[in-house]
C-alpha cells in the first residue's frame, strides 16, 4: 500500500466525486418530490432515468407503445418518466390534449428526441425551432394547396392503375408492401419528379434505413441501425444536393413542375409569383433546409399512409357490414365517373361520405402515431400537476382513441361512429392546433383513392388475422403486412365482359 498511495488517493476522489454527484442527483429529486405537485411516476436511476426499460419495449415483442401503457395502467391519466436524461410526462386526457395542443408556440413546441431530428436534420419540420418553424410550415403548404392536391390525386390514381393489375398473378399478395412502394413514388414523383431508374431504387433502400433508426438507441457503431441509419441520411443528402445543383443551373432540369422546382425557384421570381406581400413567405430555403424536408416529406408520406392503408384493407377484410355499404358506395361512384380516366378531388370530397368514414376509423383504431411530444418552454400547470420548462410533454392519442369515455366499443372497427361529431380533442389522427399534420388532406386522399381502386377491382381475403406490430417501428406498422388472396370482383369481371 505505501508503494502507490497517489494511486488510492485518486482512486478515493474518483469514487467520492461519484458519490457526490450521485447523491446530488438523488437529493436534487427528493427535493423536487418534497414541493409536491409533480405527476407521480418513477425517474427511474440517475442520469438514465426509465432508459433501459424503453429500449428494453422497443426490442420486445409488444413494441416501444407498451411502456406507455404499463405506466398509464399503474399510475393513471398522467404520469412522469426519464427517458435520455429528459423528463417525460405522459397525459391521456383530451382536457391536457387541448392544453396543450392548442397552445403551441405559446407555452409549448414541438420536440423530437434528439437522434430523431440527427436523421430527419435539425431544419426538418418536425424539429425546427419555433421562430424558424412558421417560416418553413409557410414555404412547405403550398405542396398542399388545392391544385397541388388536384394534381397530386390524379397522379397517385395513376400509379395505381399500373400497380392494381399485378395482384391477381402474384397468388399472395402482401399490402404493406405493396402499399410502401405505391406511396414512395407517388411522394418522389410529386416532390422532385424522380419516377424510375438506379437513383430511385437507392433513395428508397436509404428512407428506409433512416425510418428503421429512428427508434434505435443512437450508438454510432458500424452494425447498430442507427448507425447505418445515419449512413443512410448522408447518402440521401448527396443524392438531393446533386438534383438541387442540376435545377439551379438551369436548362432542362429546371423544367420540371414539381415541389423542388417550386422550392429553388430565385426570389424575384417567387415574389412576382406569390399574392402575399409577407415577407416571410417570401424568403427562400436554404438547400440544407430544402434536403431535410425533402427527406421528412417523403418518409411521413410514404410510411405513415402506406401504414394506415393496410390497415384498413385488413379492417375492411375482416368486417363483412363495413366493406358491404363501402362496396355499395363505390360502385355507385365507378358507374358515374366511368368516362373519366382518374378520380377528381371533387369525387372525394362530395361523393364518398362512407368511405371517408372508413379512413377515420381506421386511422382511429389504428393510432398510426401513437403520441405527440411537445417542449414545454415556462414552467406550468397542467390538470393540476406542476411541469417545469424544459420538460417534455406527450399528448398519448392512442389512449384518448381507445377510450370508452369517447368511443363506445373503441376497441371495435365501426365507421358508422361517425355518424355523429366526435368530442373535441378526441380524434388525433393528424395532431390538432398550430402544429396540424401539414399533409392531412393528402393523406386522406391517398387512402380514399386506392380503397375506390381496390374495392372496385378485388374481393380479398386477409390470411393472417394477428394484429401484432413491429416493436421497432416509429409508427404502427401490422408486423404480418396483411397478406391477402385477390379475386376479380363480380362486378369488374361483368364489366370487362361487355
Amino acid at each position: 500500500m505505501d508503494e502507490n498511495p497517489f494511486l488510492y488517493f485518486y482512486l478515493v476522489l474518483v469514487l467520492g466525486t461519484m458519490a457526490v454527484l450521485v447523491i446530488g442527483h438523488v437529493y436534487k429529486m427528493v427535493r423536487d418530490d418534497s414541493y409536491g405537485g409533480f405527476p407521480p411516476g418513477n425517474k427511474g436511476l440517475p442520469f438514465i432515468g426509465e432508459t433501459m426499460q424503453f429500449m428494453a419495449a422497443i426490442n420486445s415483442r409488444k413494441g416501444f407503445y407498451n411502456f406507455v401503457q404499463v405506466r398509464r395502467l399503474k399510475y393513471g391519466d398522467c404520469f412522469r418518466t426519464n427517458i435520455f436524461g429528459n423528463t417525460q410526462v405522459f397525459f391521456s386526457s383530451k382536457e391536457a390534449a387541448k392544453i396543450i395542443l392548442s397552445n403551441e408556440g405559446e407555452n409549448f413546441t414541438k420536440k423530437y428526441m434528439k437522434s430523431i431530428a440527427e436523421l430527419v436534420g435539425n431544419h426538418s419540420v418536425l424539429c425546427a425551432p419555433p421562430e424558424h418553424h412558421k417560416m418553413i410550415r409557410t414555404r412547405l403548404a403550398n405542396l398542399f394547396s388545392t391544385s397541388s392536391l388536384s394534381n397530386f390525386i390524379k397522379q397517385f390514381d395513376e400509379l395505381i392503375l399500373q400497380s392494381l393489375p399485378t395482384w391477381e398473378k402474384k397468388g399472395t399478395v402482401v399490402v404493406l408492401r405493396e402499399a410502401l412502394a405505391i406511396t414512395f413514388k407517388a411522394m418522389c414523383k410529386i416532390l422532385m419528379s424522380l419516377e424510375s431508374g438506379e437513383e430511385l431504387e437507392m433513395l428508397e433502400k436509404d428512407v428506409a434505413h433512416v425510418y428503421e433508426a429512428m427508434l434505435a438507441f443512437p450508438l454510432k457503431l458500424p452494425w447498430t441501425r442507427f448507425y447505418k441509419g445515419l449512413q443512410a441520411r448522408k447518402r440521401i443528402m448527396k443524392t438531393l444536393e446533386k438534383i438541387i445543383t442540376l435545377r439551379r443551373k438551369g436548362g432542362v432540369e429546371a423544367q420540371r413542375d414539381d415541389f423542388l422546382q417550386y422550392l429553388v425557384t430565385d426570389e424575384d421570381k417567387l415574389a412576382s409569383s406569390s399574392s402575399s406581400s409577407s415577407s416571410e413567405t417570401l424568403k427562400k430555403l436554404t438547400d440544407a433546409e430544402i434536403r431535410d424536408n425533402i427527406l421528412t416529406m417523403i418518409i411521413a408520406g410514404q410510411d405513415t399512409t402506406a401504414n394506415a392503408i393496410t390497415w384498413m384493407v385488413k379492417y375492411l377484410g375482416e368486417n363483412q357490414e363495413a366493406l358491404n355499404l363501402v362496396k355499395t358506395e363505390q360502385l355507385k361512384l365507378a358507374e358515374t365517373t366511368s368516362t373519366k380516366s382518374c378520380l377528381t378531388l371533387e369525387d372525394l370530397n362530395y361523393y364518398m361520405p362512407y368511405a371517408s368514414k372508413v379512413v377515420k376509423e381506421s386511422l382511429r383504431l389504428s393510432s398510426i402515431v401513437a403520441w405527440f411530444p411537445r417542449m414545454v418552454l415556462e414552467d406550468c400547470e397542467i390538470q393540476g400537476y406542476r411541469i417545469k420548462g424544459g420538460w417534455s410533454v406527450n399528448v398519448d392519442a392512442k389512449s384518448i382513441h381507445l377510450d370508452s369515455k369517447f368511443f363506445n366499443d373503441p376497441d371495435v372497427f365501426n365507421p358508422s361512429r361517425f355518424n355523429d361529431e366526435t368530442k373535441p380533442y378526441s380524434f388525433l389522427a393528424f395532431s390538432l392546433g398550430g402544429r396540424t399534420c401539414l399533409g392531412m388532406n393528402m393523406a386522406k386522399s391517398m387512402m380514399l383513392v386506392f380503397l375506390h381502386r381496390l374495392i372496385t377491382t378485388y374481393e380479398w381475403e386477409v390470411l393472417d388475422s394477428d394484429s401484432s406490430t413491429e416493436p421497432w417501428a416509429m409508427f404502427s406498422r401490422l408486423k404480418s403486412g396483411c397478406p391477402v388472396i385477390v379475386t376479380r370482383n363480380k362486378e369488374e369481371e361483368k364489366a370487362n365482359d361487355e
